[in-house]
């Protein structure tokens, strides 16, 4: 089998027949690709930790942490950085080899606070581990201060398509979004970026999506596919979950559209069983999320633990990868 060429000039039709391709053809398509670029025994495992909880001034109609709505998290303090490196070498202990901090910022400041993420960033690199921040919008100075921080990756996602975004969210606008993911590209730091499923969209908006994100050059080394956790006191309390399919669709749409990025099924995976899991991995997801504590950002959001993450790699036969640093990260490279 000839290897499967990087592309950044995929046009919307393309990636529609693709997304709509019968669904086991789909799959074994994205598991093909999947095995060209990576090792299909290796998982990433990553911790997500809150190291600023609640207060957000934005109004992103599915989170938790949103002043504007009655939810059942309550506003924290910016974690102690002993905190953090506890939490962060607990994980490490774990077999965890990326630990992803965020802040319910609407944007980064050049204040006191964001010296003290400096420091977390410094210390938990030094921990051996991939850092990944995701802080809201920040400028290309930020983004140089974190890079000089050691920060191996920054998360900004799309969340949606940009004809749907603005019924999702208003006080930022998509070209927010992609000024900042452009801040970030002005440095050697990686790019986290992807979606959300769930939120009311349609087939269209998340081929949108995706058409978005295989047209950056490059492209995100990480992609999370995210799967809605309702939230009661939002205003998307009473979606409906979204089909196990739809996310295996999603899934192995990203694997070959963007072949050398990382695809993370990322948040709702708690409600998905082992099999259900097994068939993400099958389509090209190859990072998770877990906890020690239940939870995967706030307690609103659930996600397994260590040991029943550690049971299901076992039992599928996966294991944990180590982690990468920027100065061993390869660049894509557009194959013939």
């Amino acid at each position: 089998m000839s290897v499967s060429r990087i592309r950044y000039d995929w046009d919307s039709s393309e990636i529609g027949a693709i997304y709509n391709t019968p669904l086991l053809e789909l799959i074994y398509q994205a598991a093909s690709v999947h095995r060209q670029y990576h090792d299909s025994t290796k998982i990433q495992v990553c911790k997500l930790i809150s190291i600023k909880t609640g207060a957000c001034p934005e109004d992103c109609s599915y989170c938790a942490q949103s002043s504007r709505y009655k939810t059942a998290v309550k506003p924290e303090a910016l974690l102690e950085k002993e905190t953090v490196l506890n939490i962060a070498q607990k994980a490490k202990e774990s077999g965890i080899s990326r630990v992803c901090m965020g802040a319910a910022w609407r944007e980064v400041r050049d204040n006191s606070q964001f010296d003290q993420v400096l420091e977390m960033v410094k210390e938990v690199t030094a921990l051996g581990l991939e850092v990944c921040c995701t802080l809201g919008m920040l400028t290309e100075s930020q983004a140089k201060r974190l890079e000089d921080a050691g920060l191996y990756a920054y998360n900004h996602n799309l969340d949606t398509s940009a004809e749907y975004y603005n019924t999702i969210i208003t006080t930022r606008t998509y070209g927010d979004r992609l000024h900042t993911i452009d801040n970030v590209r002005s440095t050697n730091v990686t790019v986290c970026s992807g979606g959300i499923l769930g939120l009311g969209e349609t087939v269209g908006d998340r081929v949108s999506m995706l058409h978005t994100l295989a047209t950056l050059q490059p492209h995100p080394e990480s992609v999370p596919i995210n799967i809605l956790s309702q939230v009661p006191g939002t205003p998307l309390e009473n979606q409906p979950d979204v089909p196990i399919w739809d996310v295996v669709r999603a899934i192995a749409t990203a694997r070959i559209l963007m072949p050398a990025s990382d695809v993370r099924l990322s948040a709702g995976r708690a409600r998905l069983s082992q099999v259900e899991q097994a068939l993400c991995f099958m389509a090209g997801a190859n990072s998770i999320f877990s906890s020690d504590d239940g939870h995967m950002l706030t307690v609103t959001t659930p996600c397994p633990g260590y040991n029943a993450d550690q049971e299901m790699l076992n039992l599928l036969g996966l294991e944990m990868r180590p982690p990468k640093t920027r100065d061993k990260l390869a660049p894509q490279a557009v194959i013939n």
